[in-house]
This record gives structure tokens, sequence and C-alpha cells, in this order.
């Protein structure tokens, strides 16, 4: 896959066709220049997986697009996980530590 097609789009897609995912958010942190993604992906396939074997079933399902792209991050739970946090905090999205209002710092978008 070459840098220009991945995408928050595309990659919502493939996380979500690859890990039977149930509810998939990602965000282009590079200020729109696809080098820097975070993502929230939410997979009964994680069920029973310790935090370790979540990130690396996510990191093989996406080889190639990480491989092409300068930063990722992700953070993975079972539905029932979700339900939980979010119910808790009352927002949605993927984490942003890191970054100002969403964006990675001194990147011009």
């Amino acid at each position: 896959m070459s840098e220009s097609t991945i995408t928050e789009t595309s990659l919502k897609a493939a996380l979500t066709e690859r890990l039977q995912a149930v509810h998939v958010e990602v965000t282009d942190m590079s200020g729109g220049c696809g080098q820097s993604f975070t993502s929230l992906i939410v997979s009964p396939t994680f069920t029973g997986l310790n935090s370790l074997k979540r990130h690396r079933a996510v990191n093989a399902a996406m080889k190639d697009e990480i491989a092409a792209i300068h930063a990722w991050s992700a953070k993975c739970q079972t539905p029932q996980e979700w339900e939980r946090d979010r119910a808790s905090r009352g927002t949605e999205g993927p984490p942003l530590n890191g970054t100002v209002q969403g964006r990675v710092e001194g990147v011009d978008a």
C-alpha cells in the first residue's frame, strides 16, 4: 500500500474487515499528511487477550499500512470494555494523548 492511499477512511475499513471490529475510530494526527494516526478499535476478537496480544494482532493485521506511515497508536478494547468506558467518560474517540487539540505539536497542516 502506498503512502498516498493511507487515510483515516482506508485504515478504518481495513481494521473493521481484518479484525471483525464492531467500532473503529481513526484520527490523522499529522495535520492531514497521512503519516501519524491514532485509533480506537473495538472487537470481540480481543476477548481473553491481554494488551500485548491485542496490539500484536492489530500490528499483524495492519503490517503493510503501519510500515508505510511514521507513527501509529491503537487503543484496543472488547465491546464490553468500550461500553463500560464510554458510559463512565461520556465521550467517544481515540486517545489523543501527547497532542494539542488532536494534532501533533509542531506539525503544520
